[in-house]
Formats: structure tokens, sequence, C-alpha cells
């Protein structure tokens, strides 16, 4: 009994040095890049004597990215549970994209402002190293990937490489839309969209499209089967 009641403040500073150290790597990160910022000025900057605390807790920078990364994800997770429990299989594509989309913006319009995580992410997702570490967890999110299953059962008739290639271009889309609108809040600069729902919604009739749009065989592809066949 003696040491459970001496376990349980020590607990909870370390989760608050945890938090305190990722709401600061999120936050310098987002500002100058992962490259730019080392383990040191992110102890600093979450106000810790140690300059080692980056290490001592996440075991480096991989470790720090994925945990705030993760952080996150099982938030937006949540909400798109929400989102699923409406659906059924008779629902349509747009109905899906929305279970895919909407959950995101609406987790970000939680954060209050400033908030730095659309910006993070994107610095996350443009970092070769850190993306391999990241996507590859986030379909592990149950929500999410019942709804990537969802979505890939109404775009059956799509080539698999292109709808591979559509998802990749619809995760950009949502990311980079987000972080601009994050950091025209952040910068008090006119955003583009009046409000966190009506960037979902322009977002959602976006990614509609993209996934649903005809596919059309490259020009070069089409000279070389010319060729062939005059051959």
């Amino acid at each position: 009994m003696t040491g459970t009641a001496r376990a349980g403040p020590r607990s909870g500073r370390v989760v608050g040095t945890r938090e305190a150290i990722m709401a600061a790597a999120e936050r310098l990160y987002a500002g100058h890049g992962l490259s730019a910022v080392s383990n040191r000025q992110i102890s600093e900057a979450a106000g810790q004597g140690n300059v080692s605390a980056v290490a001592y807790h996440f075991s480096g920078r991989d470790g720090l990215v994925q945990a705030i990364m993760n952080a996150h994800g099982t938030r937006v997770d949540q909400i798109r549970e929400r989102h699923l429990e409406r659906l059924t299989d008779d629902d349509g594509l747009r109905a899906w994209v929305d279970c895919l989309v909407r959950p995101v913006p609406e987790y970000l319009g939680s954060l209050g402002v400033p908030s730095w995580h659309a910006r993070f992410t994107v610095q996350v997702l443009t970092d070769p190293r850190t993306r391999a570490l990241t996507t590859g967890e986030a379909l592990v999110r149950p929500h999410l990937r019942r709804t990537v299953e969802g979505l890939g059962r109404r775009l059956a008739t799509l080539p698999a490489p292109v709808r591979a290639a559509r998802g990749d271009m619809a995760r950009h889309l949502i990311v980079h839309t987000c972080a601009e609108r994050e950091r025209a809040l952040a910068e008090h600069t006119a955003p583009l969209h009046p409000s966190w729902d009506a960037l979902a919604a322009a977002l959602c009739d976006a990614i509609t499209g993209l996934l649903a749009a005809p596919v059309t065989t490259p020009v070069s592809d089409r000279k070389g089967t010319d060729h062939e066949d005059h051959r």
C-alpha cells in the first residue's frame, strides 16, 4: 500500500513531464521544421533542467514524434467512431468521405487558437523518415481502418494503383488545407473558409470528386500502344 501511494505522485509527474515535452516539441517543430529543432531546445522550452529529457522519456526524436502523432490520432479516431455509427453499407461514397474527412477539422477546431497540430503534421509527412514511421501506425486505428475499407468497397472499380494514388492525394489535401487554416488563425489573417465546418464541407466536396473522377490513360501510354499496334 505504501509503495503504491508513493508511485502515484511520481507517475503523475512523469505524465506531466511527457506532456510538457510533447507540447513544446509540437510547437517548435510546427514553426521551424523537424531538422531545425534540437532535443536540447525542446527540453528547455518544456522547462526541463535535464537537456536529455527527450532521450530519457521518448528515446529520441522518432519516439517523440510518434508519441505526439499517436496522442492526436487516437482522439481523432474517437471522433470518427461517432461518424461511423451513423453509416450503413447502403450509404454512398460521399457519406464515407465525410467519415474520413470531418473528424480531422472537427478535432482541430476543438484545440483552440493558436494550435500547432496541423502544421506539425505537415512537417512529419514531408520528412521521409517520420512519414514512414507514422503512416503505417495510423491505419492500425480501428475506426480509420473501417473507414478506409468502406471507401475501398465503393471504389472497387478503380484499379488498385489509382486508388492508392488518389488516397495519397486526398491525404495531402486534407493535411495542407487544414494547416493553412490553422496558420491563418494563429497569425490573425483571414482564413479561406469562415469555419472549420465550412472547410470540412469544402474538403468533402473536393475529395469526393477526386475519388470518383474518371481514369484517363496517359498520352504517352496511348502513343506506345498505338506504336506497337502499328508494328
